[in-house]
């Protein structure tokens, strides 16, 4: 008996390293297929293009979407009727005879007879509709057309992280690719300041407390700049990995011709009516509760009984039949008498669950006005943020000339000249956080709102089409566009 179970059992080869490599080989050839190449400087509207297209987490969206749509399709079949055919061959090795016996008797009382060839074939085809059925199927027909408009809220959300997540960092990498350049000739600067302490140091020109405030300051100057470099350069990378760019590929950001500042036009009030109405969140919720609502009519539904009705046509080959073909219908009504006891029970937990649905609703709906009321607030401070920074930054940029020149002439030392430009590139660099930071808390009130970046409809899907789209909506004031109800 072991034998036999060991020559039944199923192995299948480990797999191969070469197997790995065509695999990894294939995967990266399908991540960035058929993207349209980088052949200019990449602007703010075509890295969301970018991203919305190419992205592969959105891309998944897409195809969840694609298939919760063919589900439904699927399930409207199950309200069709059922139609079966069958064709069969059968054949005895002897005749299919009987006899008779007189049931008062006990005696036989016909000779053993045959009514069927010992060769025969048949066929038929029926068609059945259970009305229970159907209305079941029905309710399950327009539960997975919610889960349907679901999956398309869910892409909406996906779509607005990754707008928000693109915005944020693609003013990143443009402060980073601005600053390109400068670190390297104020770290040149600053080596060559310790090569000079070292020296003063060797030959005892200065105290030697003096000498060593100097080294750490100096050690503490590029501690700093080698911290905000890696910083730097780990922008650039980001903004391509939303955009699903190669890793590694060379690519520009094209400088806008000023940095606009965001205006918010719309009352609390009002942001908190368009957050109700739009967010992506709270119309899932809607299409829950209505599927706990179909789940509750299920139930009661399957306490019903139910009414079959069949009509087929039939072929049977056999000789002795009289009448080989023949159409036949029926009527027949069935009801499991257990449904009634579990009935009750299904029906309570299914109002339960739509009870439930509309507290998670009710939460959700607390928690979007409160997201509404934070993100406006961070929305203000990061514009004071942002102009204070401003300010110094431009504080800086003087107090640095001043003291070149002063340096220039003699009349100020050189750690002095070095800690203004680190300093003065330091508030630049801060400047181009603090207004990342603002686009991105702009951002996220468009998104706490509900705002789409894109239309419903596009006339093409190609990478211009899709920037000059978003371009049209991008700074769009707050109260321009109607309320949209989803239906």
């Amino acid at each position: 008996m072991c034998g036999l179970f060991t020559g039944c059992a199923v192995t299948t080869p480990k797999v191969s390293k070469q197997d790995i490599m065509s695999r990894i080989a294939l995967d990266q050839a399908a991540m960035y297929k058929d993207q349209e190449l980088v052949d200019a400087p990449i602007t703010l509207e075509e890295a969301m293009a970018r991203a919305i297209k190419y992205n592969l987490e959105h891309r998944i969206k897409i195809m969840e979407d694609a298939l919760a749509l063919r589900q439904t399709s699927l399930i409207t079949y199950d309200m069709l009727p059922r139609l079966v055919a069958n064709a069969g061959y059968n054949n005895r090795d002897n005749v299919n005879a009987s006899s008779s016996t007189n049931v008062a008797t006990g005696e036989q009382s016909l000779a053993p007879s045959t009514s069927q060839d010992q060769e025969r074939r048949n066929a038929d085809l029926s068609l059945s509709w259970n009305i229970l059925d159907f209305g079941v199927s029905y309710f399950q027909a327009k539960q997975q057309a919610d889960r349907a408009h679901i999956m398309q809220e869910r892409r909406r959300k996906v779509v607005h992280i990754i707008i928000q997540q693109t915005r944020q960092a693609y003013w990143l990498a443009l402060g980073a690719q601005q600053l390109e350049g400068r670190f390297e000739p104020l770290l040149q600067n600053v080596e060559k300041a310790l090569a000079d302490i070292d020296r003063i140091e060797q030959e005892n020109l200065r105290p030697p407390l003096a000498t060593l405030n100097y080294r750490k300051t100096l050690l503490e100057v590029i501690k700093q700049l080698e911290g905000f470099r890696d910083q730097l350069a780990q922008a650039k990378p980001r903004l391509a990995t939303l955009m699903n760019l190669p890793p590694g590929q060379p690519y520009v950001i094209a400088e806008p011709p000023s940095m606009i500042i965001p205006e918010v036009n719309l009352s609390l009030d009002a942001m908190e009516i368009r957050a109700l109405v739009m967010r992506p969140e709270l119309i899932e919720a809607d299409y829950n509760e209505r599927i706990s609502i179909n789940e509750t009519r299920k139930a009661l539904a399957r306490m019903l009984p139910g009414i079959e009705f069949t009509v087929g046509g039939h072929y049977d080959s056999n000789s002795f039949l009289v009448n080989s073909s023949w159409v036949e219908g029926g009527l027949r009504m069935t009801w499991n008498l257990m449904n009634l006891l579990s009935g009750p029970a299904r029906h309570s937990i299914s109002k339960s669950q739509t009870e439930i649905a509309k507290y998670q609703r009710l939460v959700l709906s607390a928690a979007i006005m409160t997201q509404v009321h934070v993100s406006h607030r961070d929305f203000v401070s990061r514009k004071r943020q942002y102009q204070l920074s401003d300010q110094l930054q431009s504080i800086d940029a003087k107090i640095y000339e001043h003291i070149k020149n002063q340096a220039e002439s003699g009349s100020q030392n050189h750690l002095s000249e070095i800690k203004s430009a680190s300093s003065s590139l330091m508030a630049t660099y801060q400047k181009f956080q603090n207004y990342a930071a603002l686009q991105n808390a702009y951002g996220q009130i468009r998104a706490t709102l509900g705002y789409d970046p894109l239309p419903e409809t596009l006339p093409s899907h190609d990478i211009k089409t899709l920037s000059e789209s978003i371009g049209s909506r991008l700074y769009s004031p707050l109260d321009s566009e109607p309320l949209a109800f989803k239906e």
